[in-house]
């Protein structure tokens, strides 16, 4: 009894003093890459805080645990349907508090402050703009 008190605390102390993102989560039994490695659709989109999802619906993104990643978009106009690929890797850099994102198409390369990490949920912040992006799994 006294050993699963004292784990408990141990616990209990690395849940409230690990916060790495802004947004949480504080404690995961998963790898941050693993929580990475998944197809993204963009739920939320804001610019300066005002609501923009629907300049960013079309976006698809598909990142594999060894740093594989793809970005697909899918455009309509009227009775016309387009779509864009590119082919790329992502990374980690800062302590794992940035997802750099480098594609052949070198326009859809970024790095993106996380701010939220969680196997169905990915927020990310456009560095140097105030661009928020609020990911969950298609």
């Amino acid at each position: 009894m006294k050993k699963l008190a004292i784990a408990m605390s141990l616990l209990l102390g690395v849940t409230t003093g690990c916060k790495k993102y802004e947004e949480g989560p504080a404690f995961s039994l998963r790898t941050k890459k693993s929580r990475v490695a998944n197809t993204w659709k963009i739920d939320k989109a804001y610019s300066d805080g005002e609501d923009v999802t629907d300049s960013y619906d079309q976006y698809e993104l598909y990142m594999s645990k060894d740093g594989d990643a793809e970005l697909v978009a899918i455009y309509s106009f009227g009775n016309f349907t387009g779509e864009f690929e590119t082919q790329g890797t992502w990374k980690f850099e800062d302590s794992k508090e940035t997802l750099v994102l480098d594609f052949q198409d070198d326009d859809a390369d970024e790095s993106y402050q996380i701010l939220k990490l969680k196997n169905d949920e990915l927020w990310l912040r456009e560095e140097g703009e105030e661009v928020e992006l609020q990911l969950v799994p298609r």
